[in-house]
């Protein structure tokens, strides 16, 4: 008798740089990126460029803050810390999740003025299974970025022993289709928007007039998108100089019989 195939588990994911929540009308405002947020009612949120204990932003913990004003759990990791400030990405999430892994990314050592990158990486329960999504904010040096592309993909990442399919890659990549570094990840993973079939031309930046695709999601097998799409409307243009990418991802886990088979394998 053939075995009934098992109903596929879906997720509503968010990437978005909020800039310190600096709107690009001057105004630092968390609740505002939390509306913006909350409209589009997502399971997971990518942030980038969080603020937490800066002056600039008053000393709040923005990561904490957003993520109280959506009654999510959230992790942060402080891509540069001086002293007490620190600044960097943030998953928000209503699922269960925990922490796999959180560092830094490689610079350039002729240009050690380059703003620190780095990348979190945490494991959700999604269905009955595990999805693992890794946020990332890249550099603004294509051969920086390129670098920093080839170590996610290596062994300290996603390419070493911790990493399981199916994963997520999504962030500000500062890096168009036409990159080396777009490239190179679409050499190995799945952007969401071929996916979903994504019409236009999906730019993210400026918010107020976008010309460019920086922000993006990509994934592993075991994972396709049914929805990709970038944000609009006034106040996504207001509450930051980026729109969010939103993407409704679908893990559709193999049948028992086959999992049993390849479990008895491994």
């Amino acid at each position: 008798m053939d075995l009934p195939l098992p109903r596929p588990a879906r997720l509503r994911l968010m990437t978005y740089n909020i800039r310190h929540c600096r709107g690009v009308d001057g105004v630092i405002s968390p609740a505002r990126i939390a509306e913006v947020i909350a409209a589009c009612e997502p399971d997971v949120v990518a942030l980038q460029e969080v603020d937490v204990g800066r002056a600039r932003t008053g000393g709040l913990d923005q990561a904490e803050e957003i993520a109280r004003l959506l009654d999510m759990r959230h992790h942060f990791h402080p891509a540069l810390q001086i002293l007490e400030e620190r600044y960097g990405d943030a998953i928000l999430t209503t699922r269960p999740a925990s922490l796999v892994k959180a560092g830094a990314l490689p610079g350039l050592a002729r240009r050690p003025g380059l703003e620190p990158r780095g990348a979190l990486w945490v494991e959700i329960a999604v269905g009955g299974g595990r999805l693992q999504i890794l946020n990332t904010h890249l550099g603004l040096s294509g051969r920086e970025r390129l670098a920093q592309v080839e170590a996610l993909l290596g062994p300290d990442w996603l390419g070493g022993d911790r990493a399981r399919t199916p994963f997520v890659l999504v962030g500000d990549l500062n890096a168009t289709p036409l990159s080396r570094a777009y490239r190179r990840l679409a050499a190995r993973l799945t952007d969401v928007r071929g996916l979903a079939g994504g019409q236009g031309r999906g730019a993210t930046f400026p918010s107020r007039f976008p010309v460019l695709r920086l922000d993006h999601v990509f994934v592993s097998d075991g994972v396709t998108a049914e929805r990709a799409g970038v944000v609009r409307g006034a106040l996504p243009r207001l509450a930051s100089d980026h729109l969010p990418l939103l993407t409704e991802l679908c893990l559709v886990p193999a049948p028992a019989g086959i999992a049993a088979r390849a479990s008895a394998t491994v």
